[in-house]
């Protein structure tokens, strides 16, 4: 018994921009990982001389914004790519569930009435 049997006839739709965004979502990861880093890096050299009280409030704030930013442009990445792969097994060929015989489908019994 096979466990996927393909529906007869089915005609698979040409693969589109899904395949596209996929292999652009890693680059989009990385390059918008390390950008989101450099306001962080650049708090550090400019925030670095003065009183160190509040060099490290406004270091934190920073930080604080670069790390819900960062999770924020994680998250993004994660939904399209979960959206791109659905859309990609979607245009995948189709499958028929095994068959199951429906009694009295086509006259209902009368005991089942109400």
């Amino acid at each position: 018994m096979n466990a996927f049997n393909r529906l007869p006839g089915f005609v698979q739709t040409p693969a589109g921009r899904e395949r596209d965004v996929l292999r652009l979502l890693p680059r989009v990861l990385v390059f918008g990982t390390l950008l989101l880093t450099l306001p962080s890096l650049g708090a550090r050299i400019l925030f670095g001389e003065g009183d160190a009280v509040e060099a490290s409030s406004r270091l934190q704030m920073v930080d604080i914004l670069a790390i819900s930013i960062l999770v924020l442009h994680w998250t993004a990445v994660l939904t399209v790519a979960i959206a791109a792969f659905i859309i990609m097994v979607m245009k995948g060929p189709a499958y028929v569930a095994d068959a199951y015989p429906v009694e009295d489908s086509e006259s209902p019994d009368s005991s089942d009435r109400r």
